[in-house]
Parts: C-alpha cells; structure tokens; sequence
C-alpha cells in the first residue's frame, strides 16, 4: 500500500529555508503561509459521515484553481499542502490563478456508482457558496474523472438557477469540457522529460533510457504509453498493490489490459517487485505518479535513478530532497512537471467563459508553448543561480506572487 502521512510542517520548512535564499521579510512569508479560506463540512450520504473540505491558499493572481481528490487518507493538512502547490503551480505557469484544492476522506472503492454520485452532489451544496467561476474552480484529481465533474457541474447550476460552465474544469466534452484536459498531466510531464534530455545532450538515446513508474492510474499509465509509443524502454511499473519488472521493457498496452481485467499490474508477466524496490531500481529515469512523501529520509539514499520526474504532487520530503541533491541525482519538481493538467483547464476555463471554442491544433501547440517555456525559464534561473530546479521553481513562482500581493497594496 501507498505510504502517505502528510502534514504541512514539510512545507513550512521548505518556506523558511526558500525566505533565507530571496531575503524574505516576516509579513511576506506569512503571507505565504496565510490560507484565504478553509471551509470544513460532514457530508451525509446514505446516514454515513464523510469529512470534506474546500481550501484556498491565496488568490492574489486570480480565483483559486485546483483537484477535488477521494481517498480514505484525505485531511485538513494534505489538503492545505495541495493548496499551496497549486498556488505556485500557477504562479510557475503565468496562468491568471490561485491555488486550491479539496478532498473527501472516503474509500470510493467501497461505493457503488450511485453512491459517489450521491456524494459528488452532497459536495457541491456543502462548498457552493465558495466555488464558482470566478472564485474557486475545481478539476479533477485522485479517484475523481469528468463524469464526476459532470455531476458536480449540473447540482452547481439547478442550485443556482443558471449555466455557469466555467466554475468546475475537466467535465465530459458535452458539457463544455476540453479534449486536451484528459491526458493533460501526462503530456506536461512528456514535454518537460524531453526537454531536458535536450539539455544534457541525450535526446538521441530514448531506447536506450530506462524508466520506472509508480503510480499506473491515469496520470501514470498515460505518461508510460506516451514514453512507450515514443520507444523510451519502460522497464517497471506499480500500483498501490505492487508493481513488475523486465529490464527489456513492458508492453505497456499489454499491463493496461491486465490492470483492466485484475485490478492490477502485479499479476502480469514479469518479475514482481514491491512499490519499494520500483523506487529502488536502477533505471535513468524514475517517475513518481502515485501520492505524496514516498522518497523519504530513510530511503533517499538508495534511490540510484540519475533523474526524477513528480508527476505526483509532493513525492518527496525536505530531508529526502537534500540527500538526493547531495547524491547528484536531478528532481523535476511537481509544481513544473505537473503542471500540464492545470493549463489545459485554463484553455477550457477560458472557452467556458468567453463562449469562444480553439481549434484543437491551437490548443495543442498553445499548451506545448507553455510548458516549454515554464522549463526553459526554471532551467535557464538555476543554472545562473546554481541551485536546484525545486529551489529556482519555487523561487520564480514566490516572485510573482508576491509582486501582486504588493501592488494590491497587502504587503
């Protein structure tokens, strides 16, 4: 299973240490760690309890943007820590956003379709005075799909009496939603893979790389098919119940049918590895797509891939991120590798909002445009500063925050 113990002390240490580097005063750092809004409510479905919560981080560059997550470990934490990285995932990105996020602490496994139906709508009258398209705009993320922001969409307008498309992103295409949205993260994370092996000179040798995956839902699965078709050699990957290895590469399509039909990878041909040692493996690239906080202080140390990519949102700890700086091995932070999901809601925010619809092929080189030049800039500001890519993220996303926080007057 999954280790996931978040708490949001990792990332105020990960503040304090980023104050020091930008000379940061007091009232800007606690603006920083200052939340706009924390809305908590019980919802009831079917006379069972479900703690739920909606927390916006800081809308100084726009209306707050960020997943609604299902998942039996969601808490008030967790949820404060996703906030605050989508407020600099936006930032990172030049999108006109804060940072959201919200969660359900419930198994879905254990609903039926109706249920979480049920659930899905029991959210939205529970937050519907602080979502909307001009306020705070969910999307999808873990255990959560367009069906179920279709759901959420419709209980949102017959609350309100009007069509309003725009206050949730990742919907069904019928209702408004945006082609590009569904394989969006994964794609993020392609581009800024590739951009980086043209970087260090290596773009020739895709067949030669090795990869491992943990994580093979959507986000996981999209990137290793991406990789696959591309003729990058994926040799492992895992889900929350293990994960298998061939060191001459999977037929990623072939584990796909296998996770359809068994509800997991681990039965498929291969040798079968613990999520722990898919962490472990010695591959060129180690891809983290599962939850947060699982390189951690009392294993970084044996991580032997030359790079990481988080297409998950906070895999590694502070301590973790330190020893694997020391050991020269290369993080691409999850608020820049990730951040493909959150841009394509913006296209169809904009659409859902103007009632103007983009060509496909405008979208798409939009979309690689942005990405790009997200990675350029973080790679261009860390090898002038000589620090880390996390560090010249974080940085170059601190800036622009708090340079409108500034000239609202707040600090």
């Amino acid at each position: 299973m999954w280790v996931n113990k978040m708490t949001f002390d990792d990332i105020k240490k990960r503040v304090e240490k980023i104050s020091k580097l930008m000379h940061l005063s007091e009232k800007e750092i606690n603006i920083l760690l200052k939340f706009k809004k924390i809305a908590k409510r019980e919802l009831d479905v079917n006379g069972k309890k479900y703690p739920a919560f909606r927390i916006l981080h800081n809308d100084s560059l726009g209306p707050g943007k960020g997943g609604i997550r299902y998942h039996p470990d969601v808490n008030e934490d967790e949820v404060k820590s996703q906030a605050f990285w989508m407020s600099l995932k936006n930032s990172l990105a030049g999108l006109p956003f804060g940072g959201a996020k919200g969660g359900v602490r419930v198994n879905p496994k254990e609903l039926s379709k109706r249920e979480i139906e049920e659930l899905s709508r029991a959210y939205v009258r529970a937050f519907q005075y602080v979502l909307g398209q001009d306020k705070d705009i969910p999307a999808p993320d873990l255990y959560t799909n367009s069906e179920i922001m279709g759901w959420m969409l419709d209980e949102f307008e017959k609350i309100k009496g009007r069509h309003e498309p725009g206050m949730i992103t990742g919907k069904p295409i019928e209702l408004g939603g945006c082609k590009l949205r569904e394989d969006a993260t994964s794609k993020g994370g392609f581009i800024i893979l590739k951009e980086f092996l043209k970087v260090i000179g290596r773009e020739k040798e895709k067949s030669r790389l090795k990869i491992g995956i943990q994580g093979f839902g959507n986000a996981g699965f999209n990137l290793a098919r991406m990789l696959h078709q591309e003729g990058f050699k994926v040799v492992g990957v895992s889900d929350s119940k293990g994960g298998i290895f061939n060191e001459n590469g999977l037929n990623i399509f072939e584990v796909k049918k296998e996770k359809e039909i068994n509800g997991s990878v681990v039965n498929h041909s291969g040798t079968k590895i613990t999520n722990k040692e898919l962490l472990e493996l010695d591959v060129d690239f180690l891809v983290l797509a599962a939850l947060e906080n699982q390189i951690t202080k009392d294993n970084a140390d044996k991580v032997k891939a030359e790079c990481i990519l988080e297409l998950a949102n906070g895999p590694i700890t502070l301590e973790a991120d330190e020893i694997l700086y020391k050991n020269k091995i290369i993080v691409l932070p999850d608020i820049l590798a990730n951040a493909g999901g959150v841009v394509a809601s913006y296209f169809e925010w904009v659409q859902n909002k103007t009632g103007n619809i983009f060509e496909d092929c405008h979208l798409e080189k939009r979309f690689e445009d942005i990405i790009i030049s997200s990675f350029r800039k973080v790679h261009k500001f860390c090898n002038e500063k000589e620090i880390n890519m996390r560090t010249g993220a974080y940085i170059i996303a601190i800036k622009r925050i708090l340079g409108a926080e500034k000239t609202r007057g707040n600090i």
